[in-house]
């Protein structure tokens, strides 16, 4: 008989059966976001999707994988699991939307140092949640339990998607014309980016952000942490009503300057009305707490708009039309031009 300690994975800090547990109870939300080509259902080693691209001449797969950044930080601070789970589909899907892709399913990876079962599908939920208004399906994913990687009640998320555009109707800037028009679509907030910056300046200030107010008296708490807004519908009808688009930016790090000089054909430059549209309270309030250089502020946050759509002059009033009917809040936020210094994006205002 051996005198050495008996060991399971458990006392490891991984619980197996919870694990399983785990994938049953987050079952419905993934069945949920199904579409017709995807085939089976979770417990497979990989997740399968049978494509029909019948409808297309010259179909063209996008991938994109993004995470949450340290916005994760406060959302677990402040127990918002659902907006993670959010957040990490629309920094993935957002950006295929930009090269007007429809995505197609969705993988997350998720990790933690103990499994935590409401947390956890809380966050799944969320990844459900967007999914379905992108009529994108969560076809699978990994959830992690790994024991000393992580803080208590901490955890981290991935996000992987693909998605399909006809090669024909594919926009990647390279049509921008001298005299496009720059539509902006409003964010909900920061959305997942400058989160480094946002959590110093609360720091900074010592801002109580569960209690503080806006200067139009909402909660500051519900627009830092707002989740991220979805722009999949919008690109989607913009299809549909075959409006002509030379260019789609989705406003990230590197804010209007990195976001529109990566899309713009070389010789042509773009300037931003920055009057264009009101700052929203968050801003205000964000930067209260510091002097953070005008152009500091629109390379890190979006103030206030999430996405930009460029095209020829005479299209913008029916896109305007066909983007708040698809419930967006539309800015005329400047022009193209052609290139006549060094700066590829300028701000006037």
């Amino acid at each position: 008989m051996s005198d050495q300690p008996k060991l399971s994975y458990a006392d490891a800090g991984v619980d197996i059966d919870a694990g399983n547990a785990f994938v049953a109870r987050i079952r419905d939300a993934v069945a949920s976001t199904s579409r017709p080509e995807v085939i089976g259902g979770l417990g497979g080693f990989g997740a399968l999707f049978r494509a029909d691209f019948s409808g297309m001449q010259e179909p063209v797969l996008v991938s994109s994988t993004d995470g949450v950044g340290t916005k994760l930080l406060l959302l677990q601070q402040h127990s918002r699991p659902h907006v993670a789970g959010i957040d990490a589909v629309a920094m993935c899907v957002n950006d295929m939307a930009a090269q007007a892709a429809e995505p197609l399913f969705f993988l997350d990876y998720l990790a933690t140092g103990k499994l935590d079962d409401a947390t956890l599908a809380g966050v799944v939920e969320g990844i459900a949640e967007a999914c379905r208004v992108c009529e994108c399906a969560l076809i699978g994913g990994e959830t992690a339990e790994m024991p000393g990687m992580y803080a208590p009640g901490h955890y981290d998320i991935g996000g992987f998607s693909v998605g399909v555009v006809d090669r024909a109707k594919i926009v990647d800037g390279s049509g921008i014309s001298d005299g496009d028009i720059m539509l902006g679509l409003a964010s909900s907030g920061p959305h997942s980016n400058g989160f480094s910056l946002i959590r110093k300046l609360l720091e900074v200030g010592m801002a109580d952000l569960i209690h503080d107010t806006l200067s139009d008296g909402s909660p500051a708490i519900e627009h830092v942490l707002a989740p991220t807004r979805l722009y999949v519908p919008a690109v989607k009808a913009m299809l549909q009503a075959d409006i002509t688009v030379h260019g789609y930016s989705h406003i990230t790090g590197g804010g209007m300057f990195d976001n529109i000089e990566r899309i713009l054909p070389k010789g042509l430059a773009a300037c931003v009305d920055i009057d264009a549209w009101p700052v929203p309270p968050v801003f205000e309030y964000l930067l209260s707490f510091a002097d953070v250089a005008r152009d500091e502020r629109y390379r890190t946050f979006n103030m206030g708009i999430g996405f930009v759509v460029i095209l020829p002059a005479n299209e913008a009033p029916a896109a305007e039309a066909v983007l708040r009917e698809a419930g967006e809040t539309v800015f005329r936020i400047g022009h193209i031009h052609r290139q006549q210094g060094e700066e590829r994006v300028t701000l006037q205002g």
